[in-house]
């Protein structure tokens, strides 16, 4: 005999370690300044590209 399981509930806590979430936030930093940076240049070809046309 088959059994349905119609819930299933799921509880966690978490805590971040103080010195890990400050590298954490670092290397977070470091990642949306690349993507930003990465993001300027793409707009920026595609507008000198539009201009010399």
């Amino acid at each position: 005999m088959a059994i349905e399981i119609k819930e299933l509930v799921i509880r966690a806590t978490v805590q971040p370690d103080e010195k890990r979430g400050q590298q954490q936030n670092k290397k977070n930093d470091d990642e949306k300044e690349e993507i930003i940076s990465e993001c300027v240049e793409q707009v920026l070809r595609v507008l000198e590209r539009s201009r010399d046309r």
